[in-house]
């Protein structure tokens, strides 16, 4: 078989999927800019460093890296309408390796979806009558366990100081059911893994009919995450200490922008050298 009668066998093959209309494809954009990481780490580190002054090498990096790199890989897409590895190969071949090696990223990015599960196991008890995570007396806690209306965890390293918040009792010793060491395997967590599950059925029902699926998808997963995140603003300027934050947000500690830290984690302790 010659070229062309490849490239014919090819013209006549199952055409790629497309956006139903333009309203989709921005709702995809939308999606892919909010997410978990806006409640669960983006505030952590906004506050861990000088508050307000977080959004300077913030928005630095989202204006000299993050636009740039997104408007290519949105043209790119749109002009070859091919996939992360083989856009590369009808630009420039020798540049396979940048689609390859996005491709072993994503391959990483499966972990994220761990991430969901935890998200999905305290959503589901969320519903209790009772956070289990807001008071000691289950049967996860421990002697030291300390309830959050009386004190935040106050982990000690060196002293002999050894009480924990019942918040962290519950992602370590309910949730996550953390063993002794590397030694011990530990067993399955049914409930976590019931939820992994589910979070897979969901992906795999977003996307097992291409844009066509997706397309429709997005309609509710662009638009519940800007929802949730206006009723988590509401809520929280409405309680108590709240304009504190606010203040602290809106006149920020500047010398920490000079301030570079490496982080790493040993267990439940980190170090910042």
């Amino acid at each position: 078989m010659n070229r062309e009668q490849k490239k014919t066998k090819k013209s006549h093959g199952k055409a790629r999927g497309k956006w139903a209309n333009k309203t989709e494809y921005l709702l995809v954009v939308a999606g892919n800019v909010v997410g978990l990481g806006n409640v669960w780490r983006f505030p952590y580190l906004c506050y861990k460093n000088g508050g307000g002054a977080f959004l300077v090498p913030y928005t630095m990096l989202a204006v000299l890296c993050g636009l740039p790199l997104f408007l290519m890989e949105s043209a790119i897409g749109q002009y070859t309408q091919e996939g992360a590895v083989t856009c590369w190969r009808k630009l420039c071949p020798l540049a396979q390796g940048i689609g390859y090696g996005q491709l072993i990223i994503k391959l990483y990015d499966f972990v994220y979806i761990v991430i969901q599960a935890w998200a999905l196991l305290y959503l589901i008890f969320s519903f209790s009558a009772q956070l289990p995570w807001a008071h000691c007396g289950n049967s996860w806690n421990t002697d030291n366990c300390v309830d959050l209306q009386h004190s935040r965890s106050n982990v000690t390293v060196g002293n002999f100081t050894n009480t924990t918040s019942a918040a962290t009792e519950f992602w370590e010793r309910r949730a996550l059911s953390i063993s002794g060491g590397i030694g011990e395997l530990g067993s399955v967590r049914w409930d976590l893994a019931l939820c992994l599950l589910a979070c897979w059925t969901f992906c795999y029902f977003s996307i097992w009919k291409g844009v066509r699926s997706s397309g429709k998808v997005v309609y509710f997963t662009a638009v519940f995450p800007y929802v949730m995140l206006l009723v988590l603003l509401i809520r929280g300027v409405t309680l108590p200490g709240a304009w504190e934050g606010i203040k602290y947000y809106l006149y920020p500690d500047l010398k920490q922008v000079a301030v570079l830290e490496v982080e790493y984690c040993l267990q439940t302790v980190c170090i910042a050298q």
